[in-house]
């Protein structure tokens, strides 16, 4: 594995929206009611201004895009909005692996914010065996912290 984690370009955004349909669309298997996903998750246009407004990036095996992720800024705090990764690459390290080098790549960062929906086993076990606290929930969402 040669693994990287990059700004993705606007070039990105068709691969990348193929991607997070195919990987929101298996939470349906962990507690999601029905197929779906977050807000744009299967729109080219949304990613596409993700890029442009520097906010998606790529996960990258030799060359070839694994997974996905779109981070916002606030003062000293990042918002991990989504990250997603291949089906098939599923329970492979690359979600760890992401989830390192977005902890590692911003060095003025103070805290570290996620949510993912109340029903996701998956996500809430594995947010919090990388050291995220729950620091609220309501009836749809986990809210998740860890300081830098």
């Amino acid at each position: 594995m040669s693994l990287k984690f990059l700004p993705a370009g606007t070039s990105d955004a068709l691969t990348l929206t193929g991607i997070s349909k195919r990987a929101f669309e298996t939470d349906v298997l962990v507690g999601g009611p029905t197929k779906g996903g977050p807000p744009g998750y299967m729109s080219v246009p949304f990613h596409t201004k993700m890029a442009r407004m520097k906010h998606l990036y790529k996960l990258t095996d030799n060359g070839l895009i694994v997974g996905g992720a779109i981070l916002s800024f606030k003062d000293d705090t990042l918002n991990i909005e989504r990250i997603f990764i291949a089906p098939e690459h599923f329970r492979k390290g690359y979600g760890i692996f992401m989830m390192q080098e977005i902890e590692g790549l911003f060095l003025d960062v103070k805290e570290f914010k996620l949510d993912t929906p109340i029903w996701n086993v998956r996500t809430n076990a594995f947010y919090k065996k990388l050291g995220y606290k729950e620091i609220k929930r309501d009836k749809g969402l986990v809210y998740y912290m860890k300081l830098s």
